[in-house]
């Protein structure tokens, strides 16, 4: 383990006003996305596609990494130049989903799961940093009600999370740890900080146990909202106040930086989330953004298999949005006047 090297990648990700775009869906995840434009889901419109996000003039001022899917790390750009060198050469660091999705927790409570992916990834993030990746993601999925989250479900997660980290550490890249508690229930903002904070302490205390260098990663948690079914919604400056307090209660100072996903939220919000965060200040780690949907939503529909100019300015505004939000200096008014 190089841990100056660990600890200046990890430092570049969570860079002052640049964030990170999670590129990594699933050939059945992008499935479903071009589904709703119209768009056969092709290895060369998958090509197309991340060729036109990572083309976008600019969005590297923003953008300070991308991860990536394993397909799309082996890929070249239409140009036919390598996308990981592609992204190296505008200064964004390349990084690499690894896990193998989730599958159902035996023993678990109804839809709790364990995400797969250990077995062989030592080999395989070897491969990987050698194709140019620099960093990696693995996400564990946790969901509240009907019973969950149990702790069975939580701490196998967070188990996992740091074995993950531990092998990638060992191979000199920077570990995501992306414990996500899932919006999709009814629950109260209240609740969901509550489940988060329990997820999280179990999380650290993995990462303590497998001596996994905290300088050396970066978190990627969900922000203490409400369930996308409870009746009353969390205004954003009682996410912001729940999401901070979770973070102090939790993270230690020694982790570089903090990219929050976007979990369902949409694009305004995510961002407007994001800059009330940062306008608390007086926080020991940089809060950022790594977020997939709420990046590319727009620049998905604007380009619809055609329009790449259309998709390239979508995608430019959203990651300036965000870059603004990790600076605590976006504002409403931005949207509209674009």
């Amino acid at each position: 383990m190089n841990e100056k090297t660990l600890n200046e990648t990890a430092l570049g990700m969570v860079a002052p006003g640049r964030g990170l775009l999670a590129a990594d869906e699933s050939t059945g995840t992008i499935k479903k996305r071009f589904d709703g434009i119209g768009v056969e889901n092709t290895e060369p419109n998958r090509r197309a596609y991340r060729d036109m996000l990572f083309n976008t003039p600019g969005f590297e001022k923003h953008t300070s990494g991308v991860i990536l899917f394993e397909e799309t790390l082996f890929q070249s750009s239409l140009a036919g130049e390598p996308f990981s060198k592609l992204l190296a050469s505008k200064g964004v660091i390349p990084g690499i989903k690894v896990d193998k999705g989730a599958k159902p927790l035996p023993g678990g409570k109804p839809d709790e799961t364990i995400t797969e992916g250990l077995d062989g990834l030592r080999e395989r993030l070897l491969k990987y940093r050698e194709a140019g990746a620099r960093f990696a993601k693995w996400r564990g999925v946790i969901v509240i009600g009907n019973g969950a989250p149990s702790y069975n479900a939580i701490q196998t997660n967070a188990h996992a999370l740091a074995r993950y980290a531990a092998l990638c550490q060992e191979a000199d890249i920077v570990p995501i740890v992306e414990p996500e508690v899932l919006m999709d229930g009814d629950n109260t903002a209240a609740t969901c900080e509550e489940v988060t904070t329990w997820v999280l302490k179990e999380v650290f205390q993995q990462l303590y146990y497998q001596n996994v260098l905290l300088e050396g990663m970066v978190l990627k948690p969900n922000m203490a909202v409400s369930g996308i079914r409870c009746a009353t919604q969390a205004s954003v400056d009682e996410v912001a106040e729940r999401s901070v307090r979770m973070l102090r209660n939790c993270v230690p100072s020694a982790v570089p930086g903090v990219a929050f996903l976007s979990g369902g939220q949409s694009d305004e919000l995510a961002t407007a989330h994001l800059d009330a965060m940062n306008r608390v200040g007086n926080l020991p780690w940089k809060l950022t953004f790594s977020y997939g949907r709420a990046l590319q939503a727009a620049a998905l529909k604007a380009w619809s298999g055609k329009d790449v100019e259309a998709g390239k300015k979508a995608h430019l505004h959203r990651a300036r949005m965000n870059g603004l939000a990790s600076l605590g200096q976006w504002e409403a008014a931005l949207e509209k006047a674009a």
